[in-house]
C-alpha cells in the first residue's frame, strides 16, 4: 500500500511555472507506474501525464505535451509534474495516483488529496 501527498500548487499568471512534487509513502514506491491528473470545476478528472517504474517511459495528454514533464526520483519516493507555459485552461486541482500508466482514472489504485493550481490571464 502506498500514501501519496500532492504538494506545490499555487496561483500563477499565464506564461508561467510551477512544479508539483507527489510524496510517497512506503518502500515499495519504486515499483509503482504513477500518473498525473487534474479536475477542473463542473469537468470530469482528465489524464495529464504518466510514468513508468524506472522512470524512462512517459506519456502525455496532447493538451500538455511539451509543455508538461513528468519525472520521479525513486531514491526520494517522489514523483514531480514541471509545468511551463500554463495557460487559463491548466486551473484545477492536481492529483497523483498510482497503479498503472493508463488514461483511466478508474484503474488507479492509490490517490493523493490534490494540490490547486489557478493560472490567472
Amino acid at each position: 500500500q502506498v500514501q501519496l501527498v500532492e504538494s506545490g500548487g499555487g496561483l500563477v499568471q499565464a506564461g508561467g511555472s510551477l512544479r508539483l512534487s507527489c510524496a510517497a509513502s512506503g518502500r515499495t514506491f519504486r515499483t509503482y507506474r504513477m500518473g498525473w491528473f487534474r479536475q477542473a470545476p463542473g469537468k470530469e478528472r482528465e489524464f495529464v501525464a504518466a510514468i513508468n517504474w524506472s522512470g524512462d517511459w512517459t506519456n502525455y495528454a496532447d493538451s500538455v505535451k511539451g509543455r508538461f514533464t513528468i519525472s520521479r526520483d525513486n531514491a526520494k519516493n517522489t514523483m514531480y509534474l514541471q509545468m511551463s507555459s500554463l495557460k487559463p485552461e491548466d486551473t484545477a486541482i492536481y492529483y497523483c495516483a498510482a497503479g498503472t500508466v493508463v488514461r483511466d482514472p478508474t484503474l488507479y489504485n492509490y490517490w493523493g488529496q490534490g494540490t490547486q493550481v489557478t493560472v490567472s490571464s
